[in-house]
Formats: structure tokens, sequence, C-alpha cells
């Protein structure tokens, strides 16, 4: 376990790498004995010293949900972040560019909740009951811990990633609102194109059979921790496309079957 001073230190890193665009040598390099306890611990710091900056939190996101990504890195199940007020933006708007340091793009559904979602014994019915509706969603990811460490070549592991706010760096909404019970979400598709040329396609379907499966598991995960969902806020509830490289002057645009569309231009 990482004591208190070496977890606001990461966190501090953290915070400074994201300001200056300079990644950070991976956090596993410096503490090879680090847990996943220590990891959100450091996570739960950096969110700490932006909201003491003046930052909301305004919602959570779940990653790793499908089994191949969890696989990959050797995980069996999500991990997840914190969404705060100023990572918010609006379907066709301008995305600041040089906010990021490698910006990367998912497509996937946010669940606006009505009511407060409470573990544990959290079920997908209570998630159900508990979103006033569901939204199509991108995902901004961004690294702000090096992918590969420019010493050893070691490529960042999932404890890294984790400690960086689970990779989530900003969100764009849009679409077409609609209830969970109104249309089976597991058949809904998205075809996310960059620059007028198709890149990545998915269905919800991937995100753990059904994507209000990411919030329960979400609502039990946080209740150990006597954390709970509250109404109003935003869950992103996992990818179902690969994330897809974002460069400045890039527009993506991502239509989501039925749901309408949402998108993006990087200025």
């Amino acid at each position: 376990m990482l004591d208190a001073n070496a977890v606001r230190s990461a966190a501090e890193r953290l915070h400074t790498a994201e300001q200056t665009r300079k990644p950070l040598r991976q956090l596993t390099l410096e503490y090879p004995g680090m847990t996943m306890d220590d990891v959100y611990a450091v996570q739960n710091a950096w969110m700490q010293i932006k909201i003491s900056e003046g930052r909301v939190i305004k919602g959570r996101k779940i990653g790793l949900t499908s089994r191949a990504m969890q696989a990959a890195v050797n995980i069996n199940e999500p991990d997840y972040g914190v969404l705060l007020d100023d990572m918010f933006y609006p379907t066709g708007g301008e995305i600041p560019a040089d906010r990021f340091i490698a910006p990367r793009v998912e497509a996937e559904l946010a669940f606006v909740l009505g009511k407060p979602l409470k573990g544990p014994g959290c079920t997908i019915f209570d998630v159900f009951a508990a979103t006033d509706f569901v939204v199509p969603a991108l995902e901004i990811l961004d690294a702000r811990i090096q992918r590969i460490d420019l010493e050893t070549k070691a490529t960042r592991k999932v404890l890294d990633t984790i400690s960086d706010n689970a990779g989530n760096a900003a969100l764009v909404l849009g679409g077409e609102p609609f209830n969970p019970l109104g249309a089976d979400m597991r058949w809904i598709s998205a075809l996310c194109f960059r620059n007028a040329q198709i890149e990545e396609s998915g269905v919800a379907a991937a995100v753990l059979n059904h994507p209000a499966n990411g919030i329960v598991w979400l609502a039990n995960k946080l209740a150990r921790h006597g954390v709970f969902l509250e109404p109003g806020q935003v869950i992103l509830s996992g990818s179902f496309i690969r994330p897809v490289e974002a460069r400045k002057g890039d527009t993506f645009h991502a239509e989501y079957s039925s749901c309408g569309s949402v998108s993006c231009y990087f200025s």
C-alpha cells in the first residue's frame, strides 16, 4: 500500500502533467507494488485537487467493459473514473485540441439518472427505474501517463490508466434521448466516422451484454466506499468500439442507429 504522501505526490504530478501536456512516467515503474486500492486512491486524490480548484462532480465513467479488453490487460472487471463539469461539450461543437496530450474517441451510451442509485444489491431493474433517459455520447480519452516508457520501452499497465482517471478527459452528448425501457439497448449500433471515413463500428451488447450492466457494477462497487450515484449525474456506460485517435483538424461523427448522431470538431 502507498502511504498518504506517495498518493498525494502522484496525484499532484498527474495534475501537472495535464496542465503542461507533458505525460509523466508510468507510476507502476516507480511503485512496482501498487495495488488496485492504491491507484483508485491516487485517482481520488487527483479529483480532490480539481474539486478544490472549483470543479464539480457531474457523473462517472465506466471502462474496460468488454471481455476482450479485460483479457488484454489481465483483469476480470471494468474500471471507473470521474466526470467533472468542465469535461462536457455539446454535439456539433468545437473542442480545443491543445487541451489534450494524445486524445482518442470512443462511442457509447450515457445514462442520465433521475433518482439516486445505491448498492449493494443494485440490479439492472434498479438501473432502469432510476434512469431518466439514455443518450448517445462520445468519450474523449487522454494519456497523462506515458503509454510507452522512454527508457525501458515498457507499456502502460491498467493500474496506470486507472490512476489517470481511467483515461477520461472529456465527453460529447447528443443524439436523441430515449427511455431505457423503450428500446432494446443491446442492439443499438454505432458507426464512427473521422473526416467522413468510417473508422470503427460496434453494437452496445459488447458492453457486458447490456450497457445497463455496467451501471449495476458501478453502483455496487462504489457502495463499498459509501458512495452512491446521484440524481442528475451522467454515467458513461462503456465503449462498444475501439478508441480512434483524434488529431487537430479532425471532425468526428457517430451515428447510433435510430438514436440520432453525435459530432465534434477538434480545433
